[in-house]
């Protein structure tokens, strides 16, 4: 078996890839391990930047997002018991975000691969990159009882932070940073209206909490938790009750509260890894890092990484420059390290940390809302959250 680009993953990223590359005429296979409707059952981020928007646009999957998706102009920050509210789009000249699950821009972008004669292998077990050293790389994996061997001129490795790619690069060929967050997001989706019509985020001395939704009629929220808690010590009760005393009176008596459809807890990290090119493999989205939910940056960074590849290949295939290409880590990991420090930033102001070298604590409660107050009564520094939080340029 034969193709121009084989592609680990069938994620947001690695279909927004396959999508584009394929409606410019280079063919390209998705390799995937789980089942179909495994993937598309995964419960992710929702935040999307304009950049995001345009591409889903350009591969032919932005239709239904822009009948069903919010468009917000903007957020709440709490703090002290008051909401201030950041005006994204009056501190960006026009730019918003849109709120649209994760679930369904790979149903889109799924639907769209199958109507345009895309091929992928769902449950693909044991998928190993080879040779990607070389000129000839290639890919083997077993599906429907049979050994596989994929021949291409190179692979993407969309597959996330668990995924076979990023494990087949030889250690010392990359470097890691890393920090790991001492607490977790705990998580419900609730079929009930959101509490506001756009997001707020909450600073509290209990911890964070974040108010959000996947549509007017189905609401997300989140509280921070410590990384010992089990999400099965949390009744629907007990997180109703928490989630309200981190939030200001007013909001708190305005929450409708209802059963929970699904509930989970995710830890907290920074992770990059460097390079994000391995001669003839590139590593996309997860599989190179990945950022705390704070900032809404994971599913947007992989969408940057989808377009820096994407143009690199276009031009490889298109004019047989390799510039692109041999770009690619570059320009990426310029735009990964600008998110990674806006995630951290946001992740560093608004949670509750241990009381260690002096970060934590009641004085560091003091400097997070020393900073909020700047936050929102400095316009240049407003600014400067809205311009990231909507999406630097590409």
């Amino acid at each position: 078996m034969r193709t121009q680009v084989a592609i680990i993953g069938s994620g947001p990223s690695g279909l927004l890839l396959g999508q584009l590359l394929t409606d410019a005429g280079i063919d390209n296979i998705i390799l995937e391990r789980s089942s179909k409707a495994h993937v598309l059952e995964r419960i992710r981020a929702g935040v999307l930047e304009e950049g995001a928007c345009d591409l889903l646009d350009r591969a032919g999957a932005g239709e239904r997002m822009h009948q069903e998706g919010l468009p917000h102009d903007g957020f709440d920050l709490t703090f002290d018991g008051k909401r201030h509210r950041i005006d994204l789009f009056g501190l960006t000249g026009g730019k918003r975000v849109m709120v649209y699950g994760q679930t369904e821009v790979t149903k889109d972008l799924m639907d769209r691969r199958d109507a345009t004669g895309g091929k992928t292998f769902f449950e693909a077990a044991d998928v190993r990159p080879h040779d990607f050293g070389s000129g000839k790389p290639y890919v083997t994996f077993s599906h429907g009882g049979a050994e596989h061997r994929l021949d291409c001129d190179f692979i993407a490795g969309c597959d996330g932070y668990h995924g076979a790619s990023r494990k087949a690069v030889p250690a010392d060929a990359m470097k890691l940073f890393e920090r790991v967050y001492p607490f977790g997001w705990l998580g419900l989706i609730a079929e009930v209206p959101p509490v506001n019509h756009e997001l707020i985020y909450a600073n509290h001395p209990r911890g964070f909490a974040l108010c959000s939704m996947r549509s007017h009629t189905r609401s997300r929220y989140y509280v921070q938790v410590s990384l010992d808690e089990k999400v099965e010590d949390w009744s629907d009760d007990r997180f109703w009750d928490e989630i309200r005393r981190r939030l200001p009176a007013s909001t708190a008596e305005a929450m409708t509260i209802g059963p929970s459809i699904e509930k989970s807890i995710a830890p907290l990290r920074s992770f990059v890894a460097e390079p994000m090119r391995f001669g003839s493999m590139f590593l996309v989205g997860d599989a190179a890092h990945i950022v705390p939910p704070t900032g809404a940056k994971g599913l947007n960074l992989a969408a940057s990484d989808v377009h820096y590849l994407f143009e690199g290949l276009r031009e490889f295939y298109a004019d047989g420059s390799s510039a692109g290409v041999d770009a690619y880590s570059e320009r990426a990991l310029a735009r990964v390290w600008k998110a990674e420090r806006f995630s951290w930033w946001m992740t560093s102001l608004m949670h509750l940390f241990p009381e260690i070298g002096g970060y934590g604590g009641p004085f560091g409660q003091r400097m997070q809302e020393a900073e909020l107050e700047y936050l929102v009564g400095s316009r240049a520094a407003s600014t400067a959250l809205a311009e990231n939080y909507v999406g630097l340029p590409y």
